[in-house]
C-alpha cells in the first residue's frame, strides 16, 4: 500500500508549471501596458491589452501555424479598433494600436519562454506611454541644427565605427583606424553633451564638461571647449575654468590608475600629481570670480551647432600622427627610450602611457622609481599640449595667454614634485608588506 507522501509531486516537476509561468508573464505584462491606457481614457484599456498578450502567448504554446495565426488575429483587433475610433471621432489611434501589436508580440515571447525580453519591452512600451508630453516637449523644442547633429553623431558612432576595420591596417603595425575614429567620437559626443548643458544650467556646463570629460581625455575635451570659443567669444573665461578642471581630473585619473596597476610606483609619482592637482584646484577658485555675470550672459547665447564635424576630424588626424609618432619612437629606443615614449604618449593619451608604466612595473620589468617618472611625463606632457590646441582652435589671444599662464604654472610645480619625488627618502617597506598581504587574500 502507498502512502500519500509517496504521490506528491514536487512543484518544479508539475508538467503544467512552465506553461502556467509563460502565460501569468504574458499576462502581467499586458495588463501593465493596458493600465496606462486605461488611466487616459482608451477604447483599448487594461482588458483588451491582457487579452492580445494571452493570445500571443497561446500562439506560441500550440506553436506550428498558430504563432503567425494569434499575430494575424492581433492585427485584426487592431483594425477593429481603429476603425471604431475613427467612428467616435477619436482620431486613428495610432500609438495604442502600434502599442497593441507589440503587446501581442511580447505575449509570443513570453509563450516561446523568452522572460528577460519581453518584461524589457513591456516597461519600455508602458514608458513611452506614459512619457508622451515629455517626449512631445522634446521634439517639438528641437532645432533643424540640433536634429541634424543628432543624427550625425549616430551615423559617426553606428554606422562608420562599425564598418572600420579591428587593429592596423598596415604592414607596419602602426594605422588603427578604430582608434583614431573614437577620438573623433569623443570630441562629437562631449561637444554634443556641453551644448545640451550650456542649455540647460549655463555657465555651469562648461565646468562640468570639462571635468568629467577630463576623466575620458582631457586633450579633446579642451578641443571641444575651445572650438565654442571660436562661435562664441563670451565662452572665454568659462572654457579656461573648463581647461583647468579638464586638466585636475586628467592627473586624478592618472593617479588612480597608477594606484590600482602599481602602488608602489605612485609613491614616487605623488608629490607631483599632488601640487599639480591642487594648483589647479587654486587656479579655478581665483578664475571663479565674476561667474555670475557670466552665467547671466551664457543663458542667452545663441548657440549655433551642437559640435563641429571638421575640427573632430582635423583632432582625429592629428591623434592618428601622434600615435603613429609614438608607436615608431618606441620601437626606436625600446626601455632605454622609455621616458621618451612617456613624453611621446602624454601628448596622445596620457592614460595609455601611464597604464602601461603602471602594467611594467607590475611586472618587474621596470623599476616603480622610472615608472612612477614616467607617469608624471605623461600628465606634463598631457597638460602642456592643451596650450596649442587652445591656440589653434579658440583662436582668442587673452584665453591663449591666460591658458599660458595656467598650465605653466602646473607644469612647473609638477616638474619640481617629480624631482622631490625622487629624491626624497621613501620607506617603501610597509608599502611592499601591505601589498603582498592584499595579494595573498585575492589569491
Amino acid at each position: 500500500m502507498l502512502l500519500a507522501a509517496d504521490l506528491t509531486i514536487p512543484l518544479s516537476q508539475w508538467p503544467y508549471l512552465q506553461t502556467m509561468q509563460r502565460l501569468a508573464l504574458a499576462l502581467a505584462i499586458g495588463f501593465f501596458v493596458g493600465l496606462e491606457r486605461e488611466r487616459r481614457g482608451k477604447d483599448a484599456g487594461a482588458r483588451t491589452f491582457t487579452f492580445a498578450g494571452l493570445l500571443g502567448c497561446l500562439g506560441a504554446l500550440e506553436g506550428g501555424v498558430f504563432a503567425p495565426l494569434s499575430l494575424g488575429l492581433v492585427g485584426l483587433l487592431v483594425v477593429l479598433l481603429a476603425i471604431n475610433a475613427m467612428r467616435n471621432g477619436h482620431g486613428s489611434e495610432l500609438t495604442t494600436c502600434a502599442a497593441l501589436m507589440v503587446v501581442g508580440f511580447i505575449g509570443l515571447l513570453c509563450g516561446e519562454g523568452h522572460t528577460l525580453t519581453p518584461t524589457a519591452l513591456g516597461v519600455l512600451t508602458a514608458a513611452l506611454l506614459a512619457w508622451k508630453e515629455p517626449f512631445t516637449s522634446l521634439s517639438l523644442g528641437l532645432t533643424e541644427a540640433e536634429l541634424r547633429s543628432a543624427i550625425l553623431l549616430g551615423i559617426l558612432a553606428f554606422v562608420i565605427y562599425p564598418a572600420l576595420p579591428q587593429g592596423p591596417i598596415d604592414r607596419w603595425h602602426v594605422l588603427d583606424l578604430r582608434s583614431a575614429w573614437v577620438t573623433v567620437l569623443l570630441i562629437a559626443a562631449i561637444g554634443f553633451a556641453n551644448y545640451i548643458l550650456l542649455k540647460l544650467v549655463g555657465a555651469a556646463a562648461v565646468e562640468l564638461t570639462g571635468f568629467f570629460g577630463g576623466l575620458v581625455n582631457s586633450t579633446v575635451t579642451v578641443a571641444a571647449l575651445s572650438s565654442r570659443v571660436g562661435e562664441r567669444h563670451e565662452l572665454a573665461n568659462a572654457a579656461y575654468r573648463g581647461t583647468l578642471l579638464a586638466t585636475v581630473a586628467m592627473i586624478l585619473r592618472n593617479a588612480v590608475l597608477l594606484a590600482l596597476l602599481a602602488p608602489m610606483a605612485l609613491v614616487y609619482a605623488a608629490p607631483a600629481l599632488v601640487l599639480m592637482s591642487l594648483t589647479g584646484i587654486v587656479l579655478v577658485v581665483v578664475a571663479r570670480r565674476g561667474v555670475s555675470g557670466d552665467a547671466a550672459t551664457l543663458t542667452k547665447l545663441p548657440l549655433e551647432s551642437p559640435f563641429s564635424l571638421m575640427s573632430a576630424l582635423k583632432f582625429g588626424l592629428l591623434f592618428l600622427a601622434l600615435n603613429v609618432a609614438g608607436t615608431i619612437g618606441q620601437r626606436l629606443f625600446g626601455e632605454f627610450g622609455f621616458y621618451g615614449v612617456s613624453l611621446l604618449g602624454g601628448l596622445v593619451s596620457s592614460a595609455s602611457s601611464v597604464a602601461s608604466a603602471g602594467v611594467l612595473a607590475r611586472a618587474g620589468t621596470l623599476a616603480a622609481p622610472v615608472a612612477g617618472t614616467g607617469a608624471v611625463i605623461a600628465s606634463l606632457a598631457s597638460t602642456l599640449v592643451d596650450l596649442p590646441v587652445v591656440a589653434r582652435v579658440a583662436r582668442e589671444g587673452p584665453l591663449t595667454r591666460k591658458t599660458a599662464i595656467g598650465l605653466g604654472l602646473i607644469t612647473a610645480v609638477g616638474a619640481v614634485g617629480a624631482v622631490l619625488g625622487l629624491l626624497a627618502p621613501v620607506n617603501l617597506e610597509p608599502l611592499r608588506d601591505w601589498i603582498a598581504g592584499l595579494n595573498h587574500v585575492l589569491k
